[in-house]
């Protein structure tokens, strides 16, 4: 795979998803981004990424679409693996989301990948409480009403305050709310606020003790949609894996170059 390839991966399980795949050679590492999401969020990620990068639109994004009703992450993860398999990746990066989609392939392929980063993750195996269930139930409620209002206060709030009067945050809340009250979500996310990544019946949190890959768990204090908490546990049940909290939420916004400087580090080792 070599330079700069577009295409739509049609799926035995009744998903046609969109994606992207730039640079050349080996290792192969797929990108999942997180709600309301895209390739576009994705990309920077891998900039400095050895080999090449495949960034995929999830189901209901972009022009990835799905058989309709409520999905599950096991249909995320059921993507995800077409997405991989489909190129050869070995590597795997998922952001919120993504992540939960990540860990949900892992729970029953623990072996698929040899390196793995999740960035933000949101939920394990306990669903959502508090202030992050009370935003996944808004996003949902906005993206089935067609709630441009809603979807823009919450979506806000993932800019820090300082800089939500300017031209990038402004054109940020713009996208997302785009792709969130666009024709492919809409009932789709029914259920979310409820959902685990990893059920009881997937074998828990416990699935992942068998995940022999080298990760890295990225997650931030003071993030109430993702619980550095959460990464916590993630890292903890990894056999070997980085653990690195960012000391304030924003990271996109605030620490963007860490970021990408980390993750190339580690996907390059």
């Amino acid at each position: 795979m070599t330079g700069r390839i577009a295409g739509t991966l049609h799926t035995a399980h009744g998903a046609h998803l969109d994606y992207l795949a730039v640079g050349s050679g080996t290792p192969v590492t797929v990108f999942a981004h997180g709600l309301a999401g895209g390739i576009p969020d994705t990309r920077p990620l891998g900039s400095a990424v050895d080999g090449t990068k495949v960034f995929y639109h999830q189901r209901g994004h972009g022009g990835s679409t799905a058989v309709p009703g409520p999905w599950t992450y096991g249909d995320l993860a059921a993507d995800l693996l077409a997405v991989a398999d489909e190129v050869g990746a070995t590597r795997a990066l998922g952001v919120s989301l993504g992540a939960g989609a990540l860990c949900r392939l892992l729970a029953e392929q623990p072996d698929r990948f040899e390196r793995l980063v999740f960035f933000l993750p949101a939920v394990l195996d306990t669903p959502r409480d508090g202030a992050a269930r009370e935003r996944i139930v808004g996003l949902a409620t906005a993206a089935a009403t067609g709630d441009e209002k809603l979807a823009a206060e919450l979506i806000e709030g993932d800019v820090p305050a300082e800089l939500r009067d300017g031209a990038t945050a402004r054109t940020f809340v713009r996208q997302r709310v785009a792709a969130l009250l666009g024709p492919g979500l809409g009932a789709s996310l029914a259920g979310l606020a409820d959902a685990v990544a990893l059920p009881r019946s997937s074998g828990g949190l416990a699935a992942l003790t068998a995940v022999t890959a080298p990760s890295l768990v990225l997650s931030c204090v003071g993030d109430p949609a993702h619980p550095a908490e959460v990464g916590d546990r993630l890292a903890a049940a990894l056999p070997h894996a980085t653990l690195h909290r960012y000391p304030e939420p924003g990271v996109l916004w605030h620490h963007r170059a860490d970021l990408r400087g980390r993750i190339s580090a580690f996907l390059n080792g």
